[in-house]
């Protein structure tokens, strides 16, 4: 990545682009024009100026991403360092054929601008960690969490550097068919005390609290078939529709911060929504994940996860034996 951190793809600002013969190409204005009637033109003006720090270009942030930038939002700055492949095909927006093998920051990037010519786009290519975590959200009005679900300590990271820098910060995920979220203030619960994380939790204990304390209503058991969940090779069941409706509810609680319109009912609120089942869950769980019936479903789920998991050195005691 040039100059190791970012590096920034600013189109022509201001109220229309010209072809080379001159003739008005596009406008700001007309553009985003339907919104008016839902914001009034001095929010969408608000919009314009607001930025968004988003975190993870797969299957949530990228289609988040898209649901912003089709609201107005003029700044982003947007962070992922893989490149899409076929696997990513059927919840992914950025995944198409002409995509494949190019890195999902820059297919993302031409996608925001090929909606709003006039973006500012700052990309980072590399990995986000310690380093460049405060360059990441510098200037940000928001953190969006598009990062994918085993990624625990990332994600710590970055809501704690979103709290010290004094933004919201939020994040959906597909569960099932519906989407789950929590939504973080700058003076509110942490995301280590709601989630109750701690250093001294493993890997697979930190994946347990998080998907758990994501979803408390677990509406989606009632038809997932969790042996679809493999933590050693990082997979799980996962729809686009989901996707899809995460990135709704992420655009919309977006809005609400940068307008300040409505109450933002952030952590120890949880909500999920499941289209499938026609159903809406939100309440506020007190204690976090260390409420007694969270500390159950966590036990339960963590015995299930280590029962599954092969014994170490199994593979290359088979090896041996071949």
């Amino acid at each position: 990545m040039e100059d190791s951190t970012d590096s920034t793809r600013v189109a022509p600002h201001r109220d229309e682009l010209l072809l080379p013969g001159g003739e008005s190409a596009w406008s700001y204005g007309e553009a985003f024009s339907r919104n008016l009637g839902l914001v009034s033109p001095t929010e969408q003006e608000r919009l314009r100026e607001s930025h968004v720090a988003v975190a993870g270009l797969g299957g949530v942030g990228g289609i988040d991403l898209v649901a912003l930038a089709r609201l107005g939002i003029g700044r982003f700055t947007i962070a992922d360092p893989d490149v899409f492949e076929m696997r990513n095909t059927n919840r992914q927006y950025g995944a198409t054929r002409s995509a494949q093998g190019r890195p999902k920051a820059d297919v993302m990037c031409d996608i925001v601008h090929d909606i709003n010519p006039e973006a500012e786009i700052r990309v980072f290519r590399d990995f986000i960690g310690p380093n460049n975590a405060d360059a990441f959200l510098k200037d940000a009005d928001v953190m969006v969490d598009g990062i994918d679900a085993f990624e625990i300590e990332l994600r710590r990271l970055l809501f704690r550097k979103a709290r010290e820098q004094g933004i919201y910060a939020l994040g959906a995920g597909p569960v099932g068919f519906s989407t789950v979220w929590v939504i973080f203030a700058p003076r509110g619960m942490t995301f280590d005390r709601y989630f109750d994380l701690s250093d001294q939790m493993n890997a697979v204990e930190k994946f347990v609290a998080y998907v758990v304390g994501m979803a408390p209503a677990s509406m989606q058991r009632s038809y997932m078939d969790l042996s679809y969940l493999d933590v050693e090779n990082r997979t799980g069941p996962s729809a686009g529709l989901a996707c899809h409706l995460a990135s709704g509810v992420v655009a919309a609680e977006v809005l609400k911060i940068l307008l300040g319109r409505g109450r933002v009912y952030a952590a120890p609120f949880y909500h999920q929504f499941d289209a499938y089942l026609g159903r809406l869950a939100r309440k506020r769980l007190i204690g976090g994940n260390r409420h007694a019936l969270q500390k159950f479903k966590r036990r339960w789920l963590l015995n299930y996860i280590t029962r599954r998991m092969k014994p170490a050195g199994q593979d290359k005691a088979a090896m041996r034996s071949a």
